[in-house]
C-alpha cells in the first residue's frame, strides 16, 4: 500500500494514499460509495457599495484606535502621506490601498472615493 504518513508535533496526524486503494479499502468495509463531498463554502462577494470609500479612512483608522503616525509605518508610507489620503488630497496606488484595507481590516475601498 502507497501511503504517506503526515505528522504533527511529532504525531502521526493524517494519512494519505492513492483514491484507487481508498476506494479498495472502503469495498473491503462494506462500503459501496465513498462518502458524499460536503459541500465548500464559496468565498463571498462584497459588492462595491458595501466597500467603505477612502472618505472613511480617518474613521476606520481611529475606530481601530491606531494613530496616523503607526498606521502610516505599517503600511510602509510617510505620516505625511497618509494624511494627504486621508484629507482627500491623494489618491493611493492599489498596492496601499489594499495593505491600508488588511491593516484596518476591510474587504477593500470603493473605486469612486
Amino acid at each position: 500500500m502507497d501511503l504517506q504518513i503526515i505528522s504533527r508535533d511529532g504525531e502521526p496526524e493524517y494519512a494519505v494514499l492513492p483514491w484507487s486503494q481508498y476506494q479498495a479499502l472502503l469495498k473491503a468495509a462494506g462500503v459501496d460509495q465513498p462518502p458524499p463531498r460536503q459541500k465548500t463554502a464559496q468565498p463571498s462577494v462584497v459588492a462595491s457599495e458595501d466597500l467603505p470609500g477612502l472618505d472613511q479612512l480617518s474613521a476606520l483608522r481611529e475606530a481601530k484606535g491606531l494613530e496616523v503616525a503607526q498606521l502610516a509605518r505599517t503600511v510602509g508610507i510617510s505620516p505625511s502621506y497618509l494624511g494627504l489620503i486621508e484629507s482627500g488630497e491623494r489618491v493611493p496606488d492599489a498596492a496601499i490601498s489594499r495593505s491600508l484595507a488588511w491593516e484596518l481590516g476591510v474587504a477593500g475601498w470603493r473605486g469612486d472615493s
